[in-house]
């Protein structure tokens, strides 16, 4: 049992993290569950940002999720799962303001006089 303050403080934190982690786990874990069982694109959606969402969180290594997402990818193909159609991106906006750029004005120094 900790006695001192900081290291008290570091257990409660403990358990807090500790019920965190388990619930992304959980999720991670009841997403595949259901793309295994029905491999469609909005399952898939799911699962891959339940990967992204442990990866934010440090709970898994960044490839260690892409080489999951992959396979599951690749499952939901062999299925015939079409994925789902991105959203086009908008073209460049025109720029709003055709202002020109402000400019410097030259600032002049007063002279100063050295005093003996």
């Amino acid at each position: 049992m900790p006695i001192i303050k900081s290291a008290k403080k570091a257990a409660r934190q403990a358990v807090k993290h500790t019920e965190h982690n388990q619930e992304i786990k959980r999720a991670i874990k009841s997403a595949l569950k259901t793309f295994k069982a029905k491999p469609t694109a909005e399952n898939l959606a799911k699962l891959q940002s339940e990967y992204d969402k442990a990866v934010k969180k440090d709970l898994m290594k960044k490839n260690t999720a892409s080489r999951r997402k992959a396979a599951a990818a690749k499952i939901a193909k062999t299925a015939g799962a079409k994925p789902a159609a991105k959203a086009a991106k908008p073209a460049a906006k025109p720029a709003a303001k055709t202002a020109k750029p402000a400019t410097k004005k030259a600032t002049t120094k007063k002279a100063t006089t050295k005093k003996a």
